[in-house]
């Protein structure tokens, strides 16, 4: 990898405490540092948010309860039986450019009624739709916690944001046209397991980019692992901090600015010792209708300057999510779920399958 010179480049992961937006002069400063992690990093750590930390411990202990469950009440909700690619997903099931993700988990999302109705809507409409939870009576109370997390990081997500348009320079509803009526919108989430593995490959979930605008990670362990490439190609460690989220951007933030916000690629290494390596990602998505090429941002010519001074973006190890200058945000999101979970795409939607796997497949999805 070459080496980059760009004096924005980072080696660590900025901290921005979310209440300094509680104070006039706090919420020029937090928007200060935000522009400098759109720009130059793509990741940040989230402080002092609003989401109940009483609700972040109660998930943190269902979690080991959850893998835990029986393999046969796990099957019973694998994601094969979902339309809506929710469910259990089995150790290994998935690969990243070649080699096999080291990782057991769990897709839920937020509260949606299935717009799908007739076979002349848009199969991307059929991509969300209600979860699959398991047996209540396994593991009493787990459902209610996690939809009470789910509410509050999409409302969190939300704010967050109205906050980037700011930082932009467009005004807190900058962002806004790219998300649909509360009712018609729905945000995916997982709980993931990285077991410690034996053998040469450490590769938890390979190096990839998120689709949407925004993903916030709870590191729901103490183990390091999750790594993200500099402006250089440089891996650098984002270890958990205690009480924090970590927020990155996805792939359609950056198209849609022009590649002003920064999709960074990022990886988790399988953790060493002797216990499991935990994580609930949440990724906020816009809505399934919107095709990016149809809106362009107007940014003020003080903030494209600061593009202009980040240098240029070394070739990374990631190369998904690259059919946004032709789909509709829905598409791109379901071709993405059909390369990853081709099982799931080959019962519940055939056609598409064939298309992306015109000779079959080897049994595993791959993101790329």
């Amino acid at each position: 990898m070459t080496s980059n010179s760009a004096p924005n480049d980072f080696s660590s992961i900025p901290i921005l405490d979310y209440s300094l937006l509680n104070t006039i002069d706090g919420k020029s400063k937090f928007l200060d540092q935000l522009r400098h992690a759109l720009i130059n990093v793509g990741f940040l750590y989230l402080s002092n948010h609003s989401v109940s930390q009483a609700d972040i411990n109660s998930l943190i202990e269902y979690i080991p309860k959850l893998f835990d469950l029986p393999q046969e009440a796990k099957d019973d909700i694998k994601m094969a039986n979902s339309e809506h690619f929710l469910g259990y997903s089995r150790l290994g099931a998935e690969l990243t450019k070649g080699a096999v993700d080291q990782r057991e988990q769990f897709d839920f999302a937020t509260k949606h009624v299935s717009r799908w109705k007739k076979e002349s809507d848009p199969d991307y409409f059929r991509l969300w739709g209600p979860c699959q939870w398991p047996d209540e009576k396994l593991i009493p109370g787990f459902r209610d916690t996690m939809e009470r997390y789910l509410d509050q990081v999409q409302a969190l997500s939300y704010k967050f944001a109205s906050l980037i348009a700011e930082a932009f320079g467009l005004g807190p509803d900058g962002l806004s046209e790219f998300y649909d009526s509360p009712e018609l919108m729905q945000h995916r989430s997982k709980i993931v397991k990285y077991p410690v593995v034996e053998g040469s490959s450490d590769q938890g979930v390979g190096p990839h980019y998120d689709a949407g605008f925004l993903t916030f990670l709870l590191q729901a362990s103490d183990h390091r692992g999750l790594q993200v490439q500099n402006l250089s190609g440089q891996w650098i460690d984002a270890p958990p901090v205690p009480g924090t989220f970590v927020i990155n951007f996805g792939k359609a933030l950056e198209f849609v600015t022009g590649g002003l916000a920064r999709a960074t690629s990022h990886r988790v290494l399988s953790p060493k010792g002797s216990t499991p390596r935990y994580s609930v990602p949440f990724f906020q998505n816009i809505g399934l209708d919107v095709k990016l090429t149809d809106h362009v941002l107007k940014f003020p010519p003080e903030i494209l300057a600061l593009k202009r001074t980040r240098g240029n973006v070394a070739a990374t190890d990631s190369v998904n999510f690259t059919e946004f200058d032709r789909e509709p945000s829905g598409k791109v999101n379901l071709i993405g779920r059909v390369k990853s979970h081709p099982d799931v795409a080959e019962r519940h939607y055939p056609e598409l399958f064939k298309k992306v796997f015109p000779n079959g497949y080897s049994g595993k999805g791959s993101a790329y």
